[in-house]
């Protein structure tokens, strides 16, 4: 079955040919490092290395480039307030986002550059800029000279016209046209800088990406990711550098990801309508965050609150419940099932592909994830043991393609009847059916010996009396 991938630049789905054959080039826009990662970070990150997972399970050879921005305006500002060397802001957010990103089992890119370690990369792609006729320098700057790319605008679906009219030459600006881009900024006193042709200075921000993608990638790319709320100005400003100084189409497919909205809002660096990854982490288990995330399509936005992860946690219970009860993770790899339960694996497998393979939709995989962990229950239920273990086998599996099930669970493994009352439970409660709820708490207690626990964010903990 064809992997199809929708293109932001020709708003269509289309099949998926690498550039090379066996191998995918892929970059994904990174942080700039001026705080702590957020949970839209983890989405962007999250969106990209899953598709990487998929390709990866396909048997292709993926290089996976996720860059930082470690030196801008913002990040200077910081330093300036607190007192210290910009490099020390840059560090510890790289360091925060790296670890975050393994607590969520993200994995770890094959290169994750940075703009101020290729500022040689990045001089000769605005020198060959300058040579071609499509960048000026002005004042100690040079500019990008959107006039001279008669397509520009073709991604966001923006006219420079339109652009002219909503941009302005500010103060100290050498442009000849509003709608022009800084690819070299001249150094301003006491700002790191960076000597060039054109006087000291520090790189744009469009131009770091494109000298990064083509020195690990190449100059066209099979897949580029990133939030789509780069599309404009970022990504247009990439592909309009990028193709002009190479001659050649730039990306084969933009696969930005949909924005993260809290309680409706969008996420905003400008209004500090932020969830910091750190204060998520303390209250809701990674996995759950995981899980959430790729429930809904990629391309489409996200509502990110607190209830909604608790919801969130429940449905990651029920998942994972056949797993635990047929402890699926210490299985060792054995023939798939028979009968009845061997068709319903067959159909998971297939279904899941199919829905990965339609723009990896991972909301359609989960759900059939889903189908597959009831139709292992019922086995578990029924008695059927060794059909229903091996069934379970290759739901671990399926759910390991979209990086999900990597903690095998610890402690104490509860028998299936209290693990039915524990959901039982956590129905009644997310229909407020308050009175049923402290009904299966006592029959937990009384028939089992089982106390519970409730944990805002997570799966309730279980312990004995």
């Amino acid at each position: 079955m064809a992997l199809r991938i929708y293109d932001t630049l020709t708003r269509e789905k289309r099949e998926f040919v690498p550039v090379r054959p066996g191998k995918v080039g892929m970059y994904v826009c990174g942080m700039t490092v001026q705080a702590k990662p957020h949970v839209g970070h983890m989405r962007a990150s999250i969106s990209g290395e899953v598709m990487r997972r998929y390709l990866e399970h396909l048997g292709y050879e993926v290089t996976y480039v996720y860059n930082f921005t470690d030196v801008d305006d913002k990040i200077i500002e910081r330093a300036n307030a607190e007192g210290v060397d910009w490099h020390e802001v840059a560090e510890r957010n790289i360091d925060a986002y790296l670890s975050y990103a393994d607590l969520h089992n993200i994995k770890r890119a094959t290169v994750y550059p940075r703009a101020t370690a290729h500022i040689a990369e990045i001089l000769a792609l605005i020198a060959r800029l300058v040579e071609k006729g499509f960048a000026y320098a002005a004042g100690g700057d040079v500019y990008y000279d959107v006039s001279r790319k008669p397509d520009y605008g073709k991604l966001s679906g923006r006219r420079v016209e339109e652009l002219r009219e909503g941009y302005r030459i500010e103060v100290g600006e050498a442009k000849d046209d509003p709608a022009d881009f800084a690819l070299w900024k001249g150094a301003k006193p006491e700002e790191p800088h960076w000597e060039s042709p054109w006087g000291p200075g520090r790189p744009g921000w469009h131009i770091e990406c494109s000298a990064m993608a083509i020195k690990y990638l190449g100059e066209q790319l099979d897949i580029h990711g990133g939030g789509q709320d780069l599309i404009f100005p970022h990504h247009e400003n990439e592909i309009a550098q990028s193709e002009a100084a190479t001659g050649r189409p730039f990306v084969n497919f933009w696969t930005e990801n949909g924005m993260v909205n809290l309680g409706g809002e969008k996420m905003s660096k400008s209004t500090g309508n932020l969830f910091f990854i750190e204060d998520i982490a303390a209250q809701v288990e990674p996995e759950v965050v995981r899980f959430y995330l790729l429930s809904t399509h990629y391309r489409s936005p996200i509502d990110f609150t607190l209830e909604r992860l608790e919801e969130a946690a429940i449905a990651y219970r029920r998942l994972r419940t056949p797993l635990e009860r047929a402890g699926a993770w210490g299985l060792a790899a054995g023939p798939a099932p028979g009968g009845a339960l061997g068709e319903a694996v067959a159909e998971a497998w297939r279904r899941f592909h199919q829905a990965m393979g339609d723009d990896f939709n991972t909301a359609g995989a989960i759900g059939h994830l889903f189908d597959l962990a009831r139709e292992v229950n019922k086995a578990l239920d029924e008695g059927v043991g060794a059909e229903a273990r091996s069934a379970a086998r290759e739901l671990l599996g399926l759910g390991g393609i979209l990086g999900l099930f990597w903690k095998a669970p610890v402690g104490e493994t509860w028998p299936p009847e209290v693990l039915d009352l524990v959901e039982l439970r956590e129905r009644a409660r997310a229909e407020k059916a308050w009175d049923r709820a402290d009904a299966l708490r006592r029959k937990l207690l009384d028939e089992h010996g089982v106390v519970i626990e409730d944990v805002r964010g997570q799966p309730p903990r279980l312990k004995r009396r």
